[in-house]
């Protein structure tokens, strides 16, 4: 479970009391669900990108193009679930996948969306898949609190933002079959949210990236490189081996 994503968010609203038992998946008309098969392949997906991100094997991603790999109510669908997860404000007035519950920029606007939806990424071809198991999660989550939903955008978007929470909650649940899925699908907003590890972080703080603005990340020095004359811990903690080559690394 990844507790610090949106359990401990400062900006998310106060926990709240679990929801009822939702009604069996299956029972939810029109709605497919993934083989066992089709979950280790998106989960492979998934973690494939997780690992190359993490790496920075896969940085300056191109966002041109990348909504376009899938469709808009699964684009909505990515948006809504990222916006629970690190709430923003909406970027115009009928935004209605973002629930704009908290002032500034969160996952969406830090690109988690893009970085989900590129092409260049093994995770895209399972994406309309991915959103339409959340779907079905949403609608059978209206169905067991009597909630209406709206018929013109996709069923997690027609959620509020307390209903959104409660639902992203409940897939982290250590019974869900799909638990794995979502925790990486988190992980891979919170490393475009914390760290733009789809960008080259001197591009990132030029384009003043949401997440790494938040934290307060650095900037370079004027030729690019960061440096750190001051200790973290107050004091050099052993000497500079003799052998060190000039760009620090050990010989």
């Amino acid at each position: 479970m990844l507790p610090t994503l949106w359990m401990t968010s400062a900006r998310q609203q106060a926990r709240r009391d679990s929801p009822q038992p939702f009604p069996s998946i299956c029972a939810v008309p029109g709605v497919a669900l993934m083989s066992a098969i089709d979950r280790r392949a998106v989960l492979r997906a998934l973690v494939v990108t997780a690992a190359g991100m993490a790496t920075g094997r896969l940085s300056n991603l191109s966002e041109a193009g990348a909504q376009g790999a899938v469709s808009g109510w699964s684009v909505q669908t990515l948006e809504a679930f990222a916006d629970t997860l690190i709430p923003g404000e909406r970027r115009f007035p009928a935004d209605v996948p973002i629930a704009g519950v908290v002032s500034g920029p969160g996952a969406v606007q830090a690109g988690a969306v893009a970085v989900l939806a590129s092409p260049q990424l093994p995770l895209a071809p399972w994406l309309d898949e991915i959103t339409a198991l959340l779907n079905a999660r949403a609608i059978a989550y209206a169905a067991a609190h009597l909630l209406v939903l709206p018929i013109t955008s996709p069923a997690l978007v027609g959620l509020s933002f307390r209903h959104r929470t409660d639902l992203v909650r409940s897939l982290f649940g250590p019974d869900d079959v799909d638990r794995p899925i979502w925790q990486v699908l988190s992980l891979l907003v919170s490393l475009a949210f914390d760290t733009a590890a789809h960008l080259d972080t001197g591009r990132a703080l030029s384009l003043d990236h949401p997440g790494l603005s938040w934290i307060g990340f650095p900037a370079p020095d004027p030729d690019g490189l960061w440096r750190f004359p001051h200790y973290s811990y107050g004091r050099a903690l052993s000497d500079l081996h003799p052998a060190t080559t000039p760009s620090g690394s050990p010989a």
